[in-house]
């Protein structure tokens, strides 16, 4: 099997450290390049959309809910894993952009719910396409049985770690 830049390093680092039990360096090392590839992939999917990656993932969860596309401030915390008082400033940036619009919540008069806009939704659709044809360009070295093994061993991995709280 052909070697990549992880395994030189976790050998070098074996060369300096004996005493130490590397194996863990090989998977992580792995995951922790692959996501910084990931990102850049992201990010370019995105930009051709004039997305960011938050923008994408506030939009994303708004879509995924399905019609009416409408969530409350607390569901998008829970959907996107970030502080209220981030999310506060996410939905205002979105909102001025025409992205996303904030309605009075009809169950609590003083609440108010996040909508996704027409525009926002061509965007999120629009990203999603690039997203998934760069992903899959990106596995293109992996046959459809090996991209199902690794995505059920990285799901057995995150299972294994805690989960995160809003």
């Amino acid at each position: 099997m052909e070697s990549d830049e992880v395994d030189r390093v976790v050998d070098a680092w074996a060369r300096e450290r004996p005493d130490l039990d590397l194996t863990p360096m090989y998977v992580m090392s792995r995951v922790s390049r692959l996501a910084q590839q990931l990102d850049r992939a992201r990010s370019a999917a995105f930009s051709g959309h004039e997305l960011t990656g938050w923008e994408f993932d506030v939009l994303a969860a708004l879509r995924r809910i399905g019609k009416p596309y409408v969530l409350s401030p607390g569901r998008l915390l829970a959907e996107t894993h970030v502080t209220s008082g981030t999310m506060t400033n996410r939905i205002d940036r979105l909102a001025a952009r025409g992205l996303v619009s904030r309605e009075p919540d009809p169950a609590d008069r003083r609440g108010v719910r996040v909508a996704l806009t027409e525009k926002g939704r061509v965007a999120v659709d629009g990203a999603l396409v690039d997203l998934v044809r760069i992903e899959d360009q990106l596995l293109s070295g992996l046959a459809e049985e090996e991209r199902q093994e690794v995505a059920d061993l990285l799901r057995r991995l995150m299972l294994s770690f805690p989960r995160p709280t809003p």
